[in-house]
Parts: structure tokens; C-alpha cells; sequence
């Protein structure tokens, strides 16, 4: 009789064990890193909102008014459709801008990128701000302008990214 030859039941149990270890080891890591792809992601779609707002403040606001929503900003072909629609990469953005009244306030922007889901497994953990003055703001809580307009306004919470 033929001697049949393979891997015991014990030894196909260590196999899935070590697997199951070195799976658990590597998830948490490329949950870390698509977050933080994510977050690097959202800062530079902020920065891009930022620099669409600039070249319409130049451009069509005739040197005065910011783009009152991102719509606009498409519509000028400063930011892409995906940008536009408000979500990209895990991160929802709102941009509104209020125009300038002539004698009192100038025109000015808040921009806000906030993550679809927090947590182990979200999307991204910090909150993104930018407005006129394009620094952007991040912070693991909502950040929201403290203050009334004009160019001075800096968040309440948060601390620059750049």
C-alpha cells in the first residue's frame, strides 16, 4: 500500500493562525494609511478651493467679490466636477462665500472639509477650515470661524497646517 502524503490538520490550523496574526497586525496599518491618504487628500482639495477663490476674486469678482459657492467655481472651470459635487476622497466640502458691501464689509469665504466617518475604520479623523487668508486649519473636532468677518477671522479650535 501506497503511503499518502500531505499537510495534517494541525499544521493547516497553524498556517491560518499565523495568517490571522499577520492580517491582524496589517489592517490597522492600512486603515492608518488610507486615512491619512484621505486627510493629505483634503488639505490639498482645500488648497485647491482656496487658489480657485483667489483667481475668481481676480478674475470674474473683478477684484472684489469671492465665489459665493463651488458651483460657480466649476462653472469657471477653477475646480473639477468631482471637487464641485462636495465629496471627494472621504472628505465632504462646503464652500460659501458672502459678497462685499460697498462701504462696510469685504467679500470673504469659509471653506470646510469634514470626514463622511470618524473612528477606526472612517474615512479621515481631522476636520479641515480655510477662508480668505488661506491658511488651512485642522483640528479632530468641528472647526468653525470664530469671529465676524472681515479678513481677520481665525478659528476658535485648530491649529495651521500650513
Amino acid at each position: 500500500m501506497k503511503k499518502e502524503r500531505g499537510f495534517s490538520l494541525i499544521e493547516l490550523l497553524i498556517v491560518v493562525a499565523i495568517i490571522g496574526i499577520i492580517a491582524a497586525i496589517a489592517i490597522p496599518n492600512l486603515l492608518a494609511s488610507r486615512r491619512a491618504a484621505n486627510e493629505a487628500s483634503a488639505i490639498g482639495s482645500a488648497r485647491t478651493i482656496g487658489t480657485g477663490q483667489a483667481t475668481y476674486q481676480s478674475t470674474t469678482g473683478a477684484g472684489r467679490d469671492f465665489a459665493l459657492a463651488m458651483a460657480d467655481l466649476n462653472a469657471d472651470g477653477l475646480i473639477d466636477t468631482t471637487l464641485a459635487a462636495g465629496s471627494k476622497s472621504g472628505y465632504n466640502f462646503t464652500c460659501v462665500g458672502v459678497a462685499a458691501v460697498v462701504g462696510a464689509t469685504p467679500s470673504y469665504f469659509d471653506t470646510n472639509a469634514d470626514p463622511q466617518s470618524t473612528g477606526v475604520f472612517g474615512t479621515g479623523n481631522r476636520f479641515f477650515y480655510s477662508n480668505e487668508t488661506f491658511v488651512i486649519w485642522g483640528d479632530p473636532a468641528v472647526i468653525a470661524p470664530a469671529g465676524a468677518p472681515p479678513a481677520t477671522r481665525v478659528p476658535a479650535s485648530g491649529a495651521p497646517i500650513e
